[in-house]
């Protein structure tokens, strides 16, 4: 998965206003316009990197005339020290662009980092491990590209590209049942349909409905299990609500195909990098 230019290109704009504004009158006021400088962002801590396309993009619109040179790639392992990325130019132009690129870079990182241990947590069971729309608004695009560089696969991206039947709708429709067929009468034959449902007496009616998909909301491993049995193959079996590091092998186990899990990029622990300048900086 790539990150589109265009989006991007936008997202980074309204970053950099958000923090420049008029301009970074600290710099401005303490170091002279003329000063070059040499800087690498680095890890402190052991993680997978995602973002770097973000930061560079950062920094290219900062100062067009900055010399940038990745030294690791998007889904690369980092260890504490690792290099991520050289830069030189205006001293001013690299504080510009510091506190935007990094706040990128340790997000995403941060959730890179956090799919992929879970990803390791379900090796050999057949599960994959999805992202929600649970997002940070305006920056979904960067988190699911994220959870790809972790090894993750993604969701829906919004409510436009799938559809999801979630309990306000069950019950708004009348039943898990008459939510389905309503959704197959309306939505494209390329279309699946996912329901949400919370027993397995609605997962009978949703596979008489004839839906594609089954969320498995907050069931225990011994009920993902009967669930699996039931459907028998007839219908894709997703499981969430609350799993994390200590519960999700068991719940892979089960023999769900899917497994989200909100935490991915609704509590993000930012991965710890870090800009700094090579010494010596030369004075003007």
């Amino acid at each position: 998965m790539s990150l589109p230019r265009l989006p991007l290109q936008e997202i980074v704009r309204r970053a950099l206003q958000e923090d420049l504004g008029t301009g970074d009158i600290t710099s401005e006021a303490t170091i002279p316009a003329g000063l070059e400088a040499e800087a690498v962002v680095a890890a402190r801590e052991p993680g997978v990197l995602a973002g770097l396309p973000a930061a560079l993009e950062v920094f290219t619109q900062v100062d067009p005339g900055l010399t940038l040179r990745p030294e690791a790639a998007d889904g690369q392992r980092l260890q504490a020290g690792s290099r991520v990325l050289y830069l030189s130019g205006k001293a001013r132009s690299l504080l510009a662009g510091e506190r935007v690129a990094l706040n990128f870079l340790q997000r995403m990182s941060g959730i890179a980092t956090a799919t992929s241990r879970l990803v390791t947590l379900v090796e050999g069971t057949g599960a994959r491990v999805v992202d929600t729309r649970k997002t940070a608004p305006g920056l979904r695009l960067l988190d699911k590209y994220a959870v790809r560089q972790g090894g993750g696969s993604n969701h829906r991206f919004g409510l436009y590209d799938a559809v999801l039947i979630k309990d306000n709708h069950v019950m708004a429709a009348g039943g898990v049942g008459a939510a389905v067929r309503s959704a197959r009468a309306r939505a494209g034959h390329m279309v699946k349909i996912e329901v949400e449902v919370d027993t397995l007496d609605q997962l009978e009616e949703a596979l008489e409905a004839g839906a594609d998909l089954v969320l498995l909301d907050n069931m225990p491993p011994e009920t993902l299990r009967e669930a699996v049995r039931r459907t028998a193959g007839r219908a894709a079996l997703e499981a969430s609500g609350g799993i994390d590091e200590a519960t999700i092998r068991s719940v892979a186990e089960s023999g769900v195909q899917m497994i989200s899990v909100g935490a991915l990029t609704h509590s993000v622990k930012a991965l710890d990098l870090a800009l700094d300048f090579l010494p010596p900086v030369p004075a003007r």
